[in-house]
């Protein structure tokens, strides 16, 4: 499995191609702004021969949205999400002006994500964790083979992901990080929808959120 990261927009949001080695790829959280950001998502994916098969938002937030419309269109290929993500994916143009971005907006087509799905994609298959708190419908996704953990904006290093946007509910978000993701083997490579990536053994060892839980 090949992980390519991008940072994209002004908020820095994580998008991920994901592919194996046939060169099939799913893009996680699409955010890219902006026609330079376009090209150079669809500029990684031809130097590498790469065939996108899908796209995932592990929650529908505008910045990791903001990339959909095109990416949708650029290569035909369906959106995965989960279902209680359904208002903010209605909302993302709207939601984008309130902090000073236009963006277009996502059409409501989309296959739904629930809790222990297999997402596959190529020889690639990954857990679907659902893991609200940050939003209602986020999830997180899991390859066990591998030790990777993609957690969208639940966990960071060294935090963990807002609660005061409308559905977001700080124990939620607990509860998925104490039931779901703190029993997840130490060296799991954890993947988060901004900032640097990290292990689940050093989120446990030094994240203030986590300490918490114990």
């Amino acid at each position: 499995m090949h992980i390519k990261t991008f940072y994209f927009n002004a908020l820095r949001t994580c998008c991920y191609v994901v592919h194996d080695k046939e060169g099939h790829c799913m893009i996680i959280d699409p955010g890219c702004f902006g026609s330079k950001e376009e090209q150079r998502l669809v500029t990684y994916i031809e130097e590498h021969k790469l065939t996108p098969q899908l796209v995932v938002n592990t929650h529908g937030h505008f910045d990791h949205l903001m990339g959909l419309p095109f990416v949708m269109k650029q290569y035909g290929i369906p959106l995965y999400i989960h279902p209680l993500e359904e208002g903010n994916l209605q909302r993302a143009s709207h939601h984008a002006k309130l902090f000073g971005f236009r963006m277009s907006q996502p059409e409501l087509e989309y296959h739904s994500l629930s809790d222990g799905d297999t997402l596959s994609c190529g020889m690639l298959e990954f857990q679907v964790i659902h893991t609200p708190g940050h939003s209602p419908g986020s999830v997180c996704l899991y390859r066990a083979q591998d030790a990777v953990l993609f957690t969208g904006d639940l966990l960071f290093a060294g935090s963990v992901g807002r609660t005061d946007l409308p559905g977001g509910n700080y124990d939620h978000l607990m509860a998925s990080l104490s039931g779901k993701i703190r029993s997840l083997p130490p060296a799991t490579m954890v993947y988060p929808g901004h900032g640097p990536a990290t292990t689940v053994a050093e989120e446990c060892a030094h994240n203030p959120y986590l300490q918490h839980l114990y």
